[in-house]
Order: C-alpha cells, then sequence, then structure tokens
C-alpha cells in the first residue's frame, strides 16, 4: 500500500466509523465497564465498523464520445442529477451555472461535432472536463476530500472549486462569443438585404421609364 491508499484508507468512512467504535471500546475499558478481554473488545468493535460500514462509492461519469444535439443535452441532465446529492451545495451550484450556460447555447449550435473551436469547447467540456472534474473529487472519502490538503494546502473541495469557476468563466465567454458572432452575421445579412433591394428597386424603376415619343419631321 503505497502513501496515497494509506492516506484514503485512513479518511475512508469505514475505517472512520471503525476507528470511532474502536475509541468507544477504549471509554469503556477506562470507565471500569469492561476489564477483561477488554483489548480483543475494542480490536473487535474497530473490525466491526470496518467491515460492515458501506465503502465509499465509485462513480464513472465518463460520457459517449459522439453525441447528437439530444442525446448531449440528455447526458448533460443526466449526469447532473447524479451528482446532486453527492456535491456541497456551492459546488452544485457552480455545476448548475456552468449546465445553464451549455443548454442556453445548444439552440444556436447547427452541429456539436462542428470543428469549430468553441464548439469543441463545449462538446469537451461536456463529455470530459466536467465529468473527470467530478469523478476525481466523489471517488475520494468525503472526510479527505474536505479536510486533507493537497496542493498549495488546498482540499480537493477547493480545487474542485477554482476548477468548476474555470469551466464556468469559459462557458459564459463562448456564450457571449456565439452571440456576438450571431449578432454580426445578422447585421452583415442585413446590409446585403439592403443593397440588393436597392439594385432591385433601381432595375425596376429603369424597366418602369415610359419611351421618349420622338416626333416625325
Amino acid at each position: 500500500m503505497n502513501r496515497k491508499q494509506f492516506l484514503l484508507f485512513l479518511y475512508s468512512t469505514p475505517n472512520i466509523v471503525g476507528s470511532a467504535l474502536g475509541i468507544f471500546g477504549l471509554l469503556l475499558f477506562f470507565s471500569g465497564v469492561i476489564q477483561d478481554f477488554w483489548f480483543f473488545i475494542t480490536v473487535g468493535l474497530y473490525l466491526t465498523g470496518l467491515f460492515v460500514t458501506p465503502r465509499n462509492p465509485h462513480y464513472e461519469l465518463s460520457l459517449h464520445q459522439q453525441l447528437s444535439m439530444n442525446e448531449l443535452r440528455q447526458e448533460l441532465e443526466s449526469l447532473v442529477q447524479t451528482v446532486q446529492k453527492r456535491l456541497p451545495e456551492d459546488i452544485y451550484a457552480k455545476v448548475l451555472s456552468i449546465k445553464e450556460s451549455i443548454l442556453s447555447i445548444l439552440p444556436q449550435i447547427a452541429d456539436i461535432n462542428s470543428a469549430d473551436h468553441n464548439i469543441h469547447v463545449i462538446r469537451q467540456t461536456v463529455l470530459d472536463y466536467l465529468p473527470e472534474a467530478l469523478q476525481n473529487y466523489l471517488n475520494l472519502p468525503p472526510a479527505f476530500a474536505n479536510y486533507h490538503p493537497l496542493k498549495n494546502s488546498k482540499t480537493a473541495r477547493q480545487l474542485l472549486g477554482e476548477q468548476l469557476d474555470l469551466l464556468d468563466r469559459q462557458m459564459k465567454e463562448i456564450v457571449e462569443d456565439i452571440h456576438r458572432d450571431d449578432a454580426q452575421k445578422l447585421v452583415v445579412h442585413g446590409r446585403f438585404l439592403e443593397d440588393k433591394f436597392r439594385d432591385a428597386d433601381l432595375l425596376f424603376g429603369l424597366n418602369q421609364r415610359q419611351p421618349v415619343a420622338v416626333n416625325a419631321s
């Protein structure tokens, strides 16, 4: 067992419950409730908590890589529902914000499998970036995720929050870019129509001119 596995075991729910029962056994001994076989009773209580307490569930949140627009929307909704009860409220709120940004822009996208950079980032966020970040967090024991410092003295929960903030900002920027691009296309199309009909009106006006009468001498 390497250091990482050992730390995950220490922070696991079965070990915490077992340790609590073991401490309870020691309290019974020091208070005089039990005397004979106190050591075996304490060890037995620890092992009972260790083996009876359910293990932390393991999550596999990766999604299919080739999806239609409707399938992508359904997978995103399903992902959010799956993690809802397992995430702290502040973390779940960030996930919802990312989801809302993506769902708001999907109707504007003609082809979700397009090579366009913005569309690629949206697709990968749904299929890869978001599920992987959540999966890595949820597969940690809750005590470890919330209290054990990892990088720059930040816990897994804090690091996940930063990653979700980054994804949230990126999605909002992409939504603005796509709307801005659509607005510019609308302006350009309006100018095209103005030029088109201006030329048509000019031609129509010329065709409607009356012929000039010429008097024969």
